[in-house]
């Protein structure tokens, strides 16, 4: 499994304004009051036209909203969770349509709830499967786009898992992360000779060690790296990030 973990510091000292990201055509799904928000206001603030899948509506998505429209050149946001994987697949034909391609997709992919501690092994891949159904459909839509184009873009599926996790969800997320080491992988081989970077982030599942991202704001700081030009050569890696329950 590939692992690639920065801190704080290299952030600091590596990304400051990207004025590439102007005018990028940027697709966020998963978007909640506890995860995305900084990753959006960031490249609303960077001037990104953004197409928004909020899953639910509450004070915190709405002042979202509020607080990037004077910032961004065009917003679109839908509220509601995906019934299925084909709503997915419709809601990336519609973000294409709507600004004629996408620049960079980012899939914030909830891991929960977590399967009961009595699943069978089958349950907890299927779970996992479901759970990246719908994103991977997407992201594949969105690329083909991109190759059709000649864009050279970026997929950035981000696993997020509960602010607070028993033993049961940790395992989880953990067998959910293997899983998404290996569609990064696989994907980005895929999609390498089009110019189409597919990326991730994954919680970490240990204390200690390597260093690794540690605030929705250093993940905001990582997605705009990649998407602009600075970060086109990285493709296939999956990022550390430490959960909410590890601080």
């Amino acid at each position: 499994m590939l692992m690639t973990s920065l801190d704080g510091n290299e952030f600091d000292a590596a990304f400051g304004l990207y004025p590439e990201i102007a005018g990028q055509r940027v697709l966020v799904t998963g978007v909640s009051a506890t995860h995305g928000i900084d990753m959006v206001r960031s490249f609303a603030e960077h001037g990104a036209r953004l197409v928004l899948q909020m899953t639910e509506a509450n004070a915190a998505t709405q002042g979202l909203l509020e607080l990037i429209a004077p910032m961004t050149l065009d917003v679109e946001a839908s509220v509601g969770r995906f019934a299925d994987a084909a709503a997915f697949v419709s809601f990336a034909r519609k973000a294409v349509t709507r600004f004629g391609g996408i620049d960079t997709v980012i899939n914030l992919i909830p891991l929960e709830p977590a399967p009961a501690a009595s699943a069978a092994l089958a349950e907890i891949e299927q779970r996992i499967s479901d759970l990246f159904a719908g994103p991977l459909l997407l992201a594949r839509v969105a690329a083909n786009r991109m190759r059709l184009t000649q864009t050279a873009g970026l997929i950035l599926n981000v696993a997020c898992p509960p602010l607070k996790a028993d033993a049961q969800s940790r395992a989880f997320a953990s067998v959910a992360k293997a899983t998404l080491a290996a569609m990064t992988r696989s994907e980005a081989h895929a999609w390498a000779p089009d110019g189409i970077r597919f990326n991730a982030i994954a919680p970490v599942q240990s204390l200690g060690g390597a260093p690794r991202l540690s605030s929705e704001a250093d993940m905001a700081a990582l997605a705009l790296y990649l998407a602009a030009g600075r970060g086109s050569a990285l493709a296939g890696q999956v990022f550390e990030a430490e959960p909410a329950w590890a601080a």
